[in-house]
């Protein structure tokens, strides 16, 4: 019997531990298999293989039974989901449902999930612009919060090499505000952009328009075609599943390249309950899983673990994994695990028209749009708010068809499409500012379907938020006048927290062990063999859609890891 168990546990046994499948943990795992490491990479959902596992992304219109329409039966029965504008029927088996994954709102947040291989890399906009170092010196320059432990020269070399591998289509910009990267060919602007582009130039000294930076392979390369994908197809279905592999997941990409080096173990369904931490050895020594459909406890061992969970799970494992040595937490000796939670304040948009270019339609789909990288409090501190917001623009021709008349006259009617003016419309992406009133906790008597506390999420919009919607309506009304645009109007949605989907913090990095959980390679202070790559790691947002600097953490962490490994370090 104990050669039995020597052997299981053996069996159990890696020399690495992924938490998570998604764009930070298909990351981790390409590079930890990629350096020789025994990796198991732990996924609470259900595996998606790429392309087997798309069922809808090749289907028309007219097969959806709701015309990809969710009946109220399902949208009733999830009111959060609901409110993601992927939330479809094309797309909705890639979200988790409400019902399923229980957590208590102190305050209103949409928790938007997807439980499966790949995660929400299969879901998610695809943005992936760089921070720049105005980005890193924030919380340093307007002394709010704790400082980042990096800048930019730290972390440029891994965007490039992150940015090679997923395939990033961008313009070389030049622009100190927002880095260029390793650039696939990029989208083009129509004509109402360029107009708008080229009087935000001639208008503003500090502010640009430029073509969105994205995940999606406009000109493949060799390391592109050698993980299978091709050329973006434009089809602009992406919440479906790529089946070109034509934009940038963890399916397509990361996790079937781990694999193919024989190196990674994958099981899905495994609930990760906590990260084992071994008192007398004073290092974490596995994990604790709960398998999904037997709800069977069980552990596995490895040398280092990487906790890539996204960024709230990430809290709620690290807080439920409670020793002697760490009874608030893992690692958290300072006391701030799950506190200084952040995210992307999405909610105000403007909208006008244009009279002009009416000889000129846009034709064709493109998965990317405008973007106007952030030009407030970026040198210095100059408005009455902290931080600040990039926006989107985008401009499409509207069209119509008149639909008087009956019969054979309405047919050829609605044949005939009629154009109207341009509509153009932008959206704010602004930075909150990290928070300890933001916080997340495990609630003392409510349990999810596995018997793991549920997690507490008490996080809010305040004043700076406000000031700052404020002063976006008025930027982008003023520079849409300038361009000449009418009928402008100004919108604010008044969506919760969370439903931007870009929640960031609870496990920070810092300088100071006593302010922060993770020094500057996202490793616990206090727990040297952990570290937390996500977004849970986030020391403070800034404007960025974040997943690009997810996948620069973690190639970066693994690097240094393996090293310190080989060191004995560790």
């Amino acid at each position: 019997m104990a050669n039995f168990n020597i052997d299981s546990k053996k069996a159990r046994t890696y020399d690495a531990i992924v938490i998570g499948s998604g764009i930070s943990g298909g990351w981790s795992a390409k590079e930890l298999t990629e350096r020789g490491l025994k990796t198991l990479v732990l996924e609470r959902g259900r595996d998606v293989q790429h392309i087997k596992d798309y069922p809808t992304t090749n289907m028309m219109p007219w097969e959806f039974e709701h015309r990809d329409r969710l009946p109220k039966e399902i949208t009733d029965a999830n009111p959060i989901a609901s409110r993601c504008y992927n939330f479809k029927e094309s797309s909705a088996h890639f979200f988790a449902k409400d019902n399923e994954h229980p957590y208590v709102q102190e305050k209103p947040f949409d928790w938007i999930r997807g439980y499966q291989v790949g995660g929400k890399s299969l879901l998610w906009a695809r943005q992936t612009q760089r921070w720049s170092k105005y980005d890193f010196e924030g919380p340093a320059r307007d002394k709010f919060a704790v400082e980042w432990p990096i800048g930019y020269d730290d972390i440029a070399p891994w965007y490039s090499h992150v940015e090679k591998f997923a395939g990033i289509t961008g313009n070389k910009d030049g622009l100190d505000t927002l880095p260029d990267g390793e650039f696939l060919a990029p989208h083009e602007l129509n004509c109402v952009e360029k107009y708008f582009k080229e009087q935000v130039s001639k208008q503003y000294k500090d502010r640009h328009f430029i073509i969105g930076r994205a995940a999606h392979i406009t000109d493949p390369q060799q390391i592109h075609l050698d993980q299978g994908r091709a050329k973006c197809q434009s089809r602009t279905i992406c919440e479906r599943g790529c089946p070109f592999g034509g934009y940038f997941s963890s399916n397509a990409s990361t996790i079937p390249w781990a694999m193919k080096t024989g190196n990674m173990t994958l099981r899905p369904h495994s609930v990760v309950h906590s990260v084992i931490y071994d008192d007398k050895k004073q290092k974490a020594t596995g994990v604790r899983v709960i398998d999904a459909n037997t709800k069977q406890m069980m552990e596995f061992y490895a040398d280092i673990i990487f906790v890539n969970a996204a960024a709230l799970n990430t809290n709620l494992i690290l807080l439920n994994s409670i020793s002697s040595r760490f009874p608030n937490g893992l690692g958290n000796d300072s006391g701030v695990l799950g506190q200084y939670i952040a995210f992307h304040n999405y909610r105000a948009h403007v909208s006008a028209e244009y009279e002009g270019f009416l000889d000129s339609t846009d034709d064709g789909r493109r998965p990317n749009g405008g973007y106007i990288p952030r030009f407030r409090n970026v040198y210095k501190q100059e408005t009455d708010f902290l931080r600040g917001y990039a926006a989107g623009f985008g401009a499409s021709r509207d069209t119509y068809s008149d639909q008087d008349g009956i019969g054979e006259s309405l047919k050829a009617s609605l044949h005939e499409t009629k154009y109207g003016n341009w509509s153009v419309g932008s959206h704010m992406m602004g930075e909150t500012i990290p928070k300890e009133s933001n916080y997340v906790a495990l609630d003392k008597d409510l349990k999810d379907p596995f018997g793991i506390p549920q997690l507490k999420i008490s996080v809010d919009y305040d004043d700076n938020d406000e000031k700052m919607i404020k002063d976006y309506v008025e930027q982008v009304t003023e520079m849409f006048t300038n361009a000449g645009f009418k009928n402008i109007k100004a919108h604010d949605g008044h969506r919760n927290p969370g439903n931007d989907i870009h929640e960031m913090g609870g496990v920070r990095m810092g300088k100071d062990p006593k302010t922060s959980m993770l020094n500057k390679w996202n490793q616990l202070h206090a727990c040297k063999n952990v570290f937390v790559t996500d977004g849970a790691s986030m020391t403070s947002t800034s404007t960025q859609n974040p997943s690009l600097t997810y996948m620069a953490f973690s190639a970066r962490a693994v690097d240094y890891a393996v090293k310190q490994m080989k060191a004995k370090s560790l």
